[in-house]
């Protein structure tokens, strides 16, 4: 089996050219060797590469960023996606592509369901929305997996901001209004490759079959406070004292994209599906860290 990625350097590719490397032959692609901001390129690609599965986990995913860049952030998490899913199924293979609980407004006040009407509140959330309805207009073999607020130990994201924060000031304000589930890259590319695994020897039929919006994230939720609580008691050498941390509003840190304030995603026709499902955020994030510390020792 030949698997294409696209995103190898981020997040959630640098983990998934690990993990699905025992599957197959991989090509793993990031920019400048593909550049998803000129999206008509692709078709080529996949013309040339004649994948089994692609596994997209490319995306534009500067929040804030976006709001100036929305073109880009279009092309990038919209057109692109709806591109290989042509392309998908023109060659006859299989598209995994990934979305965000951004898609909606953090309004409903309990899990999200999939059927549930999307209403995000900022360029990335919409261009993330555009970017699924390209998909399911264009594609036939795919499944897109919605996910939320994925980390890992490398990289900019929350955990390594934290770790910098604490380093850096003696008390923090984190927000506390903000609430849903902390995704370990790893366990997401895990499930990923666990999936298609499940569907050899007839991956295009298998997904075909099954194709859709699914839901997965860290089981449980935490607020953004919560959450670096977690971080701190886990990374801070035993015997010193724990970091400061007061609550914050939303409100009180002004930014250019309007975040949902509660955005946590039901796993529930993931599992039913595929009977696979991710652990508690908090163990995960033990393992994260545990993992991370062995390395370095």
């Amino acid at each position: 089996m030949r698997i294409l990625l696209l995103g190898k350097n981020g997040q959630l590719g640098w983990e998934a050219n690990r993990c699905l490397a025992v599957l197959g032959e991989m090509i793993s692609l990031d920019y400048p060797e593909i550049d998803f901001s000129k999206p008509s390129s692709l078709q080529s690609l996949v013309d040339e590469i004649k994948p089994d599965i692609i596994f997209n986990a490319a995306a534009y995913t500067a929040v804030d960023q976006a709001e100036s860049e929305p073109e880009v952030c279009r092309l990038i998490n919209a057109e692109a996606p709806g591109i290989l899913a042509s392309a998908a199924r023109k060659n006859k293979c299989v598209l995994i592509h990934f979305s965000t609980d951004y898609v909606f407004d953090g309004a409903k006040g309990t899990p999200y369901e999939e059927q549930d009407q999307p209403n995000p509140l900022n360029v990335y959330g919409k261009t993330k929305l555009d970017g699924e309805h390209a998909v399911t207009q264009n594609g036939e073999a795919y499944i897109i997996i919605r996910t939320s607020w994925v980390y890992s130990l490398r990289g900019n994201n929350f955990i390594t901001k934290v770790q910098q924060w604490a380093r850096q000031q003696p008390v923090l304000r984190i927000v506390s209004d903000q609430v849903s589930g902390p995704t370990w890259a790893r366990l997401l590319a895990e499930c990923s490759s666990m999936i298609i695994a499940q569907s050899l020897p007839a991956p295009l039929e298998w997904f075909t079959t099954r194709r859709g919006i699914y839901h997965l994230a860290g089981n449980g939720y935490a607020s953004r406070l919560e959450w670096a609580q977690e971080i701190l008691r886990l990374t801070t050498p035993g015997g010193s004292p724990l970091p400061e941390i007061l609550p914050a509003r939303t409100s009180d840190f002004p930014s250019p994209a309007t975040r949902p304030l509660v955005s946590v995603l039901s796993n529930r026709k993931f599992f039913n599906t595929f009977h696979i499902s991710l652990p508690d955020w908090k163990l995960a994030l033990k393992l994260a860290i545990g993992q991370e510390s062995a390395l370095q020792t």
